[in-house]
Order: C-alpha cells, then structure tokens, then sequence
C-alpha cells in the first residue's frame, strides 16, 4: 500500500483510481497517450510524498513532453494546472464552484471584491451562478493557464483565492451593473471573455472587482514650459503610475539648452534634466508593487534638444545625461520627412523664442499650419538659438539608436491628425506608450496659489489628458459570422468600463466624459490567416476587408449607443459629424466599397443620432495576454511557431494554435518582407480610429544593410501608417529578438 500526506498533513493511501479520472480529463480529446503520462506516478512516488508534489510533478512532466510534433501536451499540462488551482481553492476557503452566491457574498465581505457586486440580489446571482461553465477552465494551454492562475486570480492570505469562471462572471456582472437587464447582459459579456473571444487589456482583467481599481490603460499628458507645470505633471505621472497606468508625455513645450531664463541667457538646462527626473519618477512610484512605472517621452524633431535626446539611452557618453527607465519617442512631421528623402537641411530651434517671437506653440501646428510657420522661422535670421544640420543624418541617428536600443519609438504627427476624427476641437500631440492609443490633449495652465483662512489652495485651468480603455477581440477564436455580434459586445464592455472606472487625476476624468474614447483592437490575426489558409504575401486586399468591416461594425455599434445612451459631448462638428469617416464621404463608400449598404445604413444612424464614443479602435501590443488567450500577438506575424521559453520559474511551450495541421501558414516573423508587412499595417491602419503598435523587426543574420532599415520607414510614412513602436533586432548568430520589456497597462 502507497502512502502520501495530504494538504493537511494527514497520511492517506494514494488514490491511483482519482489519479486517473483527472489524467482521462486532462487528456480527453486530445493527440497524446495518456499512458505515457500515467507511467511516471510510479517514478515520481516515495513515501511521504505530498498529493501536491505529485500533481506539480505531472505537471511540469507534461510540459516536457510537449514538443512540434506532439503539441497537445502543452494542454494536458493546462488542465492538469487548472485542476490543482481548483483542489487549492477547495482546500483553502472550504467551497469550489457550485457556491456562487457564497463566493460573492464572502468575498465582497472580507473587502477583496467591490461592493458594488452587492447590489446584485441573491435571486440574479443564483441565476448567473448557475450560467457559470466551469468545464471552459480546460480551454487554455499551460502558458495561458499558467498566466492565468499566478497573474490575475486574487491571493488572500498569501493564497489563491477565487476560480477563473468566477473571475470572468464577477467582471461581466459589473460591466453590466448600469444595464436596464443587466443579468442578460451579464451572461453575453461572460460568454465572450470566458470562451476567449474578447480579451480584456490588463488594468480591466486585475482590477476591476477589487475596489477602486483603475481600469484605463493609456495616458498621454503634456507639460508647459514652467516649473509649476513640470512639477505639476511629476505628479501626474506618479499618481497614474501608482495606479498601473501607461504614460506619455509630451515635453516639446520646455525650452531648449541654453536658452533664456529669467531674462538670462545660456541658463537653460534643456529638456534633459527633467526627463531624469521624470526617469527617476517612473522607477521610484511603481505599478502596485507589480513593476516600475511605464513612461514614453516625446520630443518633436525640430526641437534644438533632438540630438541629445537621441542620446538618452545610449552606452557612451555622459552617465549624468542618461535616461535608461524611460521610452523615447520622436515625433516627425511631413515636411521633415520630405527633406530626408530629398537629403536637404533642416532647422532646430528653440520653443521658448518661438513663443516669445511669434506667440505661438509650434508642437501645437501640424499639416500645412506648421509648413507656412517652419518656413518662416527658418527665414528668420534674427533669432538667437538655431542650428542647421542635414535632415538625412538625424535620420540616420534616429535609426542608429534604434537598433541598438529599440527605441526612440516614431510617431507621424501629421498623418495621425489628418485622420484624427475630432480635429475641430484638438490635436493629437504624439503617441501612447504603445504607440496604438492617442486623441486630443493638452496642458493645464495658469497655476495660483491663494490663502483662504489659514490654508493654502491651489488653482489650475484644467487640461485633457488623454484617455483609453482597451479590448481586443480573438480572431483566433471568432467565426466570421459572429464578427458583428462580438464587435458589438467589445463596443458595449469598453462604453460601460467607462463609467466604472475611477481614473487617478482629473484631466482624465475631463477626457472620459467628453471623447469616451475607446479602443477596441484585435489579436490572433496570424491564426486567422492561417484558419483561413491565407498566404501572407497574398493576404493584403483580404485583409483590407476583413478591418474594414470590423471599422464598420465598431462604427455601427457606438453610433446604436448613442441612440440608446446620448452621442459624446465633442460629437457636433466633429468628422463623424460631417460625414466624413475614416477620410471618406458617403459616395467613396457607394462607389468602392463591398460593404456600402452596410456603411449607408451606418451613415444615416450617425447622422440622426450621433456617436457615443470619439475614438473607437486601437490595436495594443498584447504580447502578454495574448499568451492568456491562446492567440498570436496583435496583428503581427508570430516570432516562432514553437519554442520553448525557459525563465526563472521554470519552461514555458509556446506553441501556436493551428500548430497541427496549418504550420506553414504561419510565417514567422523574421521570414516576413519588411516591406510586406508595413504595407499590411497600414492596411489595417486606416481603418483604426486611433493607431497600431506597428513593430519592425530585422533579422542581422541576413544581408540587412542600412538602407534596407531606411527604406521600410519610409515606406512607413509613405504608405501612411501613424507611428512605429519597437524596433527589434535578431542579433547575429542568435534567434534571440533584442527589445525592451513591453507595456503591460496596453497589453490586452
């Protein structure tokens, strides 16, 4: 007879029989010999051995056994995880699925879950409690499983302390909390989140049944060229970065080195010093403990600090001068552009002298406004700060850093503003910190500080701070027909996250109640190609369709909101307003389009009643929790179609979906034609109300020269894509990918 110790400590007789049951279960369906598994309980037996040790043993023997050719272990080991998670939550609050009710009611008490799961009667969480499938715990692999169970289910006490179906019905229940039939609601929204067809960004899927968790993703703010402003956004970015949220910031306003102060010249530090500050910002205030903030920062080209700034993260140099916790970013005009293309000079100058010279921002022109102005400056011999040096070569720099770093990210100012929506109120100033989320923002201004009775009160004239919640859906797991119905759902989950969502600062509570932006996206498109057996190459009038109807539906979705709900408060005069969507009038639809019925149909719902939301789509990074979902990342071509990824805590089988029977319609990343895969992002950039984390990857193994690099930007800016996130480099000799560790706030 066997022995082992249970979870209380207590000797009993090893259950081979119930063994057995969870091993059938674990691999019912799938292409492995469970006998093969099953083998290894007599290997891995000794006396005193725990019945814990033994399920992680399995486990970890699963997940070894996972290989290209036998890729089915890989959810073996995810049920088998997902079975142990459920046994420790029974061990640990004395009820596993089944108790609904009780999971509610006892967590809400203990404070771990919102109160306002309470407002929900006994009577709609019995009903929901019983919609719960638990069985769609064994749809995930062990990397989602495994992201799944240590990330996102709530510990209480060190332990875990909540099951996965409850985490998707609590967070579908306060979704539709506001719902005039909100247990309807509620189970439409926990059939997309549970059967993988929405992801939810990060910020939504940690924090959304705990109190007051914030559930915005992406920040963009802007500070002024004065101390108050400065220190003013210090503060902004600690208190969004203390709530998990991804920064941006826009420093183009800040004069340059040497410039005037206080009537004084050669005073100016530039815009180096305080980047450092706002470097040091990030790492002291990080993300709920999880990790140190995350902040971009954006400097215009034209900026006489560029070439400094390029030099923020590079290894030589002064130490005192670097910033290595923030994410660099230029922003790049047209007409700068066209001068790099043509090899002609280029004008930086000082934004402080501008202003005094011209009483005018020039970060706050963009498109022919900025062109007439630059001339002039560059004609204006009188100015005191200005340097003459060859677009081509800054370019060339830009690029240089880039491949050593990763960064700076690049944002095309004017392309973004040519397509931004609501460009009768605003402008778009650069990109987010995953280049996928921007709209409208500006500065606070007019700082004071008065005594009334003893107590100091600040006063400040409220800026934007830009705003977003994201969600992308699955193309890996959505049938074409459903296309509308899930876009509708994504649609409603992010209006209503809208509502929920206690953002850290007030600007962005400004933002969310006039632009309700949102950003629904996609991943798992690499999966849907390779359902589909498309070829890549092939592929690029496709999938021009297939986000062209999804910008449709997205459209279609907001546009019946705001029937039922009341149009954004921006909404008059903006695009959308005017009839003009995505840079095209009603007859370019009629006349060009597969879906016009579709888009009159949409037309005439948003003209007699508006649109609920200013901005609607963006397509995030997701590298991480498309790994939760079973899906390639974004809209990108997958790095490997298996490896294994080996960390601290152990390996990881990354496998993709369609592995089996479709491996060749996948090709990977390194594979893909620079020049291909541009043109497919900006396919499906046009039709995204905000931008896509576009990144470029070079294999240096192969015969890339510099101007193969060179080229693909500007075929970027040429074929009209928004920005440009990671540049990332297979180093020579390797097949390993160099980069900075993403986003996790965007990576839904």
């Amino acid at each position: 007879m066997k022995w082992v110790v249970n979870r209380a400590g207590i000797k009993e007789e090893l259950d081979i029989k119930k063994i057995r049951e969870k091993l059938i279960k674990a691999c019912d369906n799938l292409e492995v010999n469970m006998i093969e598994l099953e083998s290894h309980i007599d290997a891995i037996y000794q006396e005193g051995i725990t019945t814990k040790k033994i399920q992680e043993t399995l486990i970890t023997q699963a997940v070894a056994m996972v290989s290209f050719e036998e890729s089915d272990w890989t959810y073996v080991a995810g049920r088998l995880l997902m079975m142990e998670t459920e046994r420790e939550v029974f061990h640990k609050r004395g009820f596993s699925y089944g108790k609904f009710l009780q999971t509610v009611r006892e967590l809400v008490d203990k404070k771990i879950y919102d109160s306002r799961l309470g407002d929900y009667s006994d009577k709609e969480i019995e009903e929901l409690g019983k919609y719960i499938a638990p069985d769609r715990d064994m749809m995930y692999d062990y990397a989602g499983a495994n992201m799944l169970v240590n990330r996102y289910l709530i510990k209480y006490l060190g332990n875990t302390y909540e099951l996965p179906q409850e985490v998707f019905m609590c967070i579908a229940m306060l979704l539709a909390i506001n719902e005039k039939n909100r247990v309807e609601i509620a189970k439409k929204f926990y059939d997309a989140l549970s059967l993988k067809k929405i992801s939810l960004a990060t910020p939504i899927l940690a924090n959304l049944r705990i109190p007051k968790g914030n559930l915005s993703s992406c920040f963009i703010t802007a500070i002024d060229d004065n101390i108050e402003s400065i220190f003013y956004n210090i503060d902004t970015i600690a208190k969004i970065s203390k709530n998990g949220g991804g920064v941006g910031v826009n420093i183009s306003r800040i004069r340059a080195k040497n410039s005037m102060v206080n009537g004084y010249y050669n005073a100016s530090g530039g815009v180096v010093p305080w980047i450092r500050i706002i470097n040091d910002t990030a790492v002291a205030v990080n993300q709920q403990g999880r990790r140190a903030g995350a902040v971009t920062v954006a400097l215009d080209t034209w900026h006489l600090d560029i070439e400094k700034f390029l030099e923020l993260q590079t290894e030589n140099g002064d130490q005192r001068t670097k910033a290595y916790d923030i994410y660099p970013q230029v922003v790049v005009s047209d007409i700068f552009m066209k001068r790099v293309e043509k090899d002609e000079m280029w004008t930086l100058v000082d934004p402080y002298e501008i202003r005094m010279k011209y009483n005018l921002e020039l970060c706050e022109l963009y498109g022919v406004e900025f062109e007439k102005i630059y001339l002039q400056i560059e004609n204006d011999e009188t100015l005191t700060l200005k340097k003459r040096i060859r677009a081509r070569e800054l370019f060339k720099e830009i690029m240089k850093v880039q491949i050593e770093t990763g960064m700076p990210y690049i944002f095309f100012k004017d392309r973004a503003n040519r397509m931004n929506h609501n460009n009768h109120i605003g402008m778009i100033g650069n990109g987010n910190l995953c280049m996928e989320s921007f709209s409208n923002f500006a500065p606070s201004k007019n700082y004071t500080e008065e005594e009334n009775n003893g107590s100091g009160v600040r006063k400040v004239d409220l800026g934007m701070v830009h705003t977003c919640n994201l969600v992308s859906m699955n193309l890996a797991e959505i049938e074409r027909d459903e296309l509308e119905d899930i876009t509708g759902i994504a649609v409603r989950i992010l209006d209503n996250t809208i509502d929920l969502t206690e953002t850290p600062i007030l600007e962005s509570d400004r933002h969310n109640s006039n632009y309700r932006t949102i950003g629904v996206g996609t991943m798992g498109l690499a999966d849907f190609m390779a359902k589909e057996f498309m070829i890549y190459e092939e592929s690029l009038d496709e999938i021009d369709r297939l986000y062209e109807e999804i910008a449709l539906y997205t459209v279609k979705a907001s546009a019946l909101l705001a029937k039922e709900r009341g149009a954004y408060p921006y909404f008059k005069n903006s695009m959308w307003d005017r009839g003009v969507f995505f840079q095209k009038d009603r007859v370019w639809y009629e006349e060009n389009s597969q879906f016009a019925d579709k888009w009159n149909e949409v037309f005439n719902l948003v003209k007699e009643y508006g649109l609920r939301n200013g901005e609607l789509s963006a397509v995030a990074p997701n590298t991480s929790t498309s790994l939760l979902m079973g899906a390639t990342a974004s809209v990108n071509p997958t790095f490997s179609r298996f490896f294994i990824e080996k960390n601290q805590k152990g390996a990881v089988p990354r496998v993709v979906k369609y592995l089996k029977d479709r491996a060749w319609f996948y090709p990977e990343f390194k594979n893909v034609d620079a020049q291909t895969y541009v043109k497919m992002m900006s396919r499906i950039g046009k039709w995204i109300t905000q931008g896509v984390s576009m990144e470029l990857l070079f294999d240096l193994n192969k015969n890339i020269r510099a101007k193969d690099i060179y080229d693909t930007f500007l075929t970027a800016w040429k074929e009209g894509c928004k920005s440009v996130y990671y540049i990332r480099t297979i180093q020579k000799n390797t097949n390993i990918a160099k980069d900075k560790e993403e986003c996790e706030s965007c990576s839904g």
